[in-house]
């Protein structure tokens, strides 16, 4: 089941969602709105080795906004920190007034139950013209669903606790 606002605003009131800074004009109907963070990574190598720990990746500070040229892929963080009990799941949607210049807003992957941390956006400008995006603005907004029970297995993978636009660990699937 999808929460409403109200289920969303009780969970954060009884400590059992964060969201940290948080914003109550956030919450809307069935979501909560996440704001973009201060950076985002650049992947700068020439050829990408998923069994190696060698991405060449170059960290811009967000200071008067950042400018994704067209037909490019960034990595960003979204403002907040989130920590979702272990019967709470989450999937992230980008916002429609921005998918409307032509910015997909993704995450890669379910945010399942138990996880914690920022939570890292790939972003494709798939517009013919640059978009200027700024630190602070809603980027995206998270939906959150009851699990029927608590997960056994709640999250404790490779992007815990994670802080920051964070690149692939894809290379820690392979024991490297």
């Amino acid at each position: 089941m999808i929460l409403s606002d109200k289920s969303i605003k009780e969970l954060i009131k009884d400590g059992r969602l964060i969201v940290d800074p948080y914003e109550e004009s956030n919450v809307q109907a069935s979501s909560i709105d996440l704001r973009l963070g201060n950076q985002v990574l650049i992947y700068e190598s020439d050829f990408i080795d998923v069994k190696k720990n060698d991405i060449n990746v170059k960290t811009v500070e967000i200071e008067d906004g950042f400018i994704i040229k067209p037909k490019a892929f960034v990595l960003a963080t979204t403002l907040e920190y989130i920590k979702l009990p272990e019967d709470i799941t989450a999937f992230v949607e980008g916002r429609s007034s921005l998918g409307r210049l032509g910015l997909f807003i993704e995450n890669a992957g379910w945010v399942d139950a138990g996880f914690e941390g920022q939570i890292t956006l790939e972003l494709y400008n798939a517009n013919s013209c640059p978009i200027k995006l700024y630190s602070g603005m809603r980027i995206c907004q998270v939906v959150l669903a009851r699990l029927d029970s608590p997960a056994q297995n709640p999250y404790r993978g490779k992007y815990k606790g994670q802080k920051g636009a964070t690149p692939s660990r894809i290379y820690m699937d392979f024991g490297v």
